[in-house]
């Protein structure tokens, strides 16, 4: 007897899967051309980089567009799977033979929580790994003087010195802007490939005039000697390309990096007294990101017990869309109101789950009466 509602339990598990890897290979191979293929288009020809380049790069940040589509495509998967079943009376038929709303909503949660499984181990391990990849390869087609390596940060080349950066940040205060990175490290050669010299600064700053480096410790390797120098400040006349270094790597963009990345960045604010609250933000998004994806498709669940059950493709799909667009589009909010007001991120990012999950149980108690 028990067997009968486990292989209905299953189907519906079955036609959510589907409808929700569909939704989001559309959305993501959307996104793809309008957001990679057809941004790239103005890159195309800057140094060596060509179409090719630009459709390998575009190719990189798959798993990326993956990562940040699959909310989206869950909320409006689930409504469209749960909304063909309504229309055809099939959650009618499977209430008869003894499967709860309650049954049928686990059912439909069962496989997104697989996947957003999957998506977070995505988002800390192959997303990352293959946005870097992809800039390291963009970056180097359209600057010969530049590389970003896959774990040591940023490197670049001017003349005989070697810079290498771990964190950086564009900067604008006042109506300036101006790049710094972190943690920084030169490494001077001469003409013969001998090392001269090896510099540590804290902070590298440039003001559009070159760069300035601040507590500096150099260490200079003589022919008969080692000395050591230390400076509070202290001037590289370089002509390296400050809005090539800015763009390039995701070693700025806080949203393509892992949380663990993300808390190094926000403990390197807080050590050097600066603004780490965009590090702070996509840290707990990091953090929340599965909540948000259960909590949505769950609060839309009821929709396919009553309003769905009627109207064709479009309908399901245009509740999917506005549900979806209406929920992140209340979460942004909150977060924008949290950067502003210097409040808990956390408390952004549940607010707005909460609320519409009490919404969601007035609803399906309504609907249950």
């Amino acid at each position: 007897m028990n067997l009968l509602p486990r292989i209905h339990t299953l189907y519906v598990a079955r036609v959510v899967t589907v409808t929700v890897l569909l939704t989001w290979a559309v959305l993501v191979g959307v996104d793809l051309v309008i957001s990679g293929l057809l941004s790239e288009i103005d890159n195309i020809g800057e140094g060596q980089y060509g179409a090719v380049s630009a459709l390998t790069y575009v190719l990189y940040t798959v798993p990326r567009r993956a990562y940040m589509m699959f909310p989206t495509a869950a909320v409006i998967g689930t409504l469209m799977g749960l909304g063909q079943l309504a229309a055809s009376s099939e959650l009618t038929a499977l209430r008869a033979l003894g499967l709860s709303r309650r049954r049928i909503s686990l059912a439909a949660a069962a496989p997104l929580a697989v996947l957003t499984v999957l998506m977070i181990l995505n988002g800390e391990t192959l997303g990352p790994w293959a946005q870097r990849a992809g800039d390291a390869m963009k970056a180097a087609a359209r600057s010969n003087d530049m590389v970003v390596a896959r774990y040591s940060g940023l490197w670049a080349r001017e003349g005989n010195t070697f810079l290498n950066a771990q964190v950086g940040q564009q900067r604008d205060e006042g109506g300036r802007q101006w790049l710094e990175l972190g943690d920084v490290r030169l490494f001077e050669f001469d003409a013969n490939g001998r090392l001269v010299s090896v510099a540590r600064a804290e902070i590298a700053e440039h003001t559009g005039d070159g760069w300035l480096l601040r507590d500096v410790e150099r260490t200079w390797f003589e022919e008969r000697a080692v000395t050591r120098t230390e400076a509070m400040e202290e001037t590289w006349a370089s002509q390296l390309d400050a809005a090539a270094l800015a763009t390039a790597g995701n070693l700025w963009r806080p949203r393509y990096q892992t949380a663990a990345d993300l808390k190094r960045g926000i403990d390197y604010r807080h050590r050097n007294a600066l603004d780490a609250s965009e590090y702070e933000e996509h840290y707990w998004g990091r953090w929340f990101y599965p909540f948000n994806v259960l909590a949505l498709c769950l609060a839309a669940i009821p929709f396919a017990f009553g309003n769905l059950r009627s109207g064709g493709l479009g309908r399901r799909l245009f509740v999917g869309v506005v549900f979806a667009l209406g929920f992140w589009l209340l979460q942004n909010q909150f977060v924008r109101m949290a950067s502003v007001y210097q409040f808990d991120f956390r408390i952004a990012y549940m607010v707005p789950p909460l609320a519409m999950l009490a919404i969601s149980f007035l609803l399906f108690r309504r609907r249950s009466g």
